[in-house]
């Protein structure tokens, strides 16, 4: 083979290395990475806990044991197990939630911008749905045993339409999933999105715009 030829092997067997070197997110580099959020120090992650410190309460939570408590206007309440719960977490991807909801209770949509969500109902029924980028709804009523799931971004809800109780457990692939609320982001943004943008994009005046921004606002205690 001529050099000209091995030169270009070369180049071809380094392309190859490198698409599949970015063909996924590499693996830990590390047993484990406990997060230390007290350190202010974040690189797309929480920096990590020195192993001595390490002890078993970094990898335990039994928050999800009970249903959470529901005071709101929605009818449900998230209690979420991630790597603000669990330091454990931090590096691993993974993460766990929660969602409990009254007769009539609605999680209302919103979007993980970090993960896809997989649900598995634990009690009642639910009527569940997302939106794609082409504004297609797909929906579906789902009961005690099944699993849905909403792909990574887009926006999702539940609500529960029955007369009892019902709950899930929610797993992410992601140790802080994030979550954006559609309704408050809009409404109840700091600083404040300018009415004449909502009135605009939603058809409305702007006294509706100040409505909506009242009934959302977080209720002083």
């Amino acid at each position: 083979m001529s050099p000209t030829n091995n030169t270009f092997a070369i180049f071809v067997i380094f392309c190859c290395a490198i698409s599949f070197a970015f063909a996924s997110d590499p693996d830990t580099l590390q047993d484990l990475c406990v997060a230390l959020p007290s350190s202010g120090v974040k690189v797309n992650g929480f920096a990590c806990k020195a192993e001595s410190n390490v002890t078993e309460a970094d990898f335990f939570f039994a928050g999800l044991a009970k249903p959470g408590v529901i005071n709101n206007t929605v009818g449900s309440v998230v209690t979420g197990a991630n790597v603000e719960k669990i330091p454990g977490l931090n590096t691993l991807g993974v993460s766990f939630s929660r969602i409990d909801y009254k007769a009539e209770g609605l999680n209302p949509p919103h979007t993980h911008p970090r993960a896809t969500e997989i649900v598995f109902v634990l009690d009642g029924q639910l009527d569940v749905g997302f939106i794609t980028t082409a504004n297609k709804l797909i929906s579906k009523s789902i009961k005690k045993g099944e699993i849905f799931v909403f792909p990574k971004g887009l926006v999702h809800y539940q609500k529960n339409n029955g007369d009892k109780p019902a709950s899930v457990l929610s797993a992410f692939n992601s140790q802080l999933p994030g979550t954006v609320s559609i309704a408050a982001a809009l409404f109840t943004s700091t600083p404040t999105v300018p009415d004449d943008v909502l009135a605009h994009a939603f058809q409305i005046d702007t006294k509706k715009v100040d409505d909506i921004k009242a009934k959302l606002a977080p209720k002083k205690t």
